[in-house]
């Protein structure tokens, strides 16, 4: 009885699993299909061609969109990985005036949404001139009040004894963070990296409101260009898709087991 649960266990399983992939296979399909054949169903393999792919990339400023991506992704995700941890240990190990209402400043934060504050920052950075430039797609995202929360419920997990110790032996503050606690976070670090990266890589909306020029297009921006008023080249859209799908697969298999690892311990079960 219980090899035919789990059997049956197991046949759902991959049924689910096959379920999810008919999607992004179906894409990688529609990538390679020419236009005429773009809404057919199913074409013979033999027609099949990368000729979307070249013309994006000969066509497009594709490796100037992909740049862009790489450095406002990279650079948001190593930023809120310093500040978010720092941030995180201090409200969760340092004791001074004001850190609860610090951190229910921080819970509050994460309750409001994102398009509340969208004209406030606009207006902000318009007025400094940090429209279409990095400075205003990268400093004010810097900071996440859902990484600080995550990094300061993983710090509350360690066990105070070994800073203690560590501090009875004269290390400092400085040396217990970086020589104790951080080698120690890095399930919630890496799981941060996932959070972070995959966001800001696919993030559209602020990239589409603060780029002015094809040339300060990230790649979520620029792919948007295959859409026109009355037609959408579904085709190259894809093939562009799946550009961007590679990146972010690369960064997952290689940050899996810390990211589920840091899902289980880091308080957000």
């Amino acid at each position: 009885m219980k090899k035919l649960w789990r059997t049956l266990f197991y046949c759902v399983v991959i049924g689910y699993a096959v379920l999810t992939l008919i999607p992004f296979a179906w894409s990688i399909l529609t990538s390679m299909k020419s236009t005429p054949d773009m809404d057919k169903f199913w074409v013979p393999l033999s027609s099949l061609t990368l000729d979307n792919y070249t013309y994006i990339v000969t066509k497009f400023p594709f490796f100037r969109w992909l740049l862009n991506s790489v450095i406002v992704a990279g650079s948001v995700t190593i930023g809120n990985l310093l500040f978010n941890t720092l941030a995180g240990y201090a409200l969760a190990r340092i004791k001074f005036p004001g850190r609860g209402l610090l951190f229910y400043i921080v819970l509050a934060v994460m309750m409001v949404p994102g398009q509340v504050v969208m004209i406030p920052v606009y207006i902000m950075l318009a007025n400094w001139g940090w429209i279409n430039t990095y400075q205003g797609f990268i400093l004010p995202f810097l900071t996440s009040s859902f990484g600080i929360f995550m990094m300061r419920q993983f710090f509350l997990a360690l066990p105070v004894d070994l800073e203690e110790a560590a501090l009875i032996d004269g290390l400092s503050r400085w040396g217990i963070f970086f020589r104790i606690a951080l080698p120690l976070a890095k399930p919630a670090l890496a799981a941060q990296t996932i959070f972070m990266f995959l966001g800001n890589w696919n993030s559209f909306m602020w990239p589409s409101l603060l780029a002015s020029s094809d040339d300060m297009f990230t790649l979520p921006v620029g792919l948007n260009s295959f859409h026109w008023q009355y037609v959408a080249y579904w085709n190259q859209d894809l093939a562009g898709t799946m550009f961007m799908t590679i990146p972010m697969l690369i960064v997952f298999l290689i940050f899996q087991k810390w990211f589920i690892k840091g899902i289980a311990t880091s308080g957000l079960k």
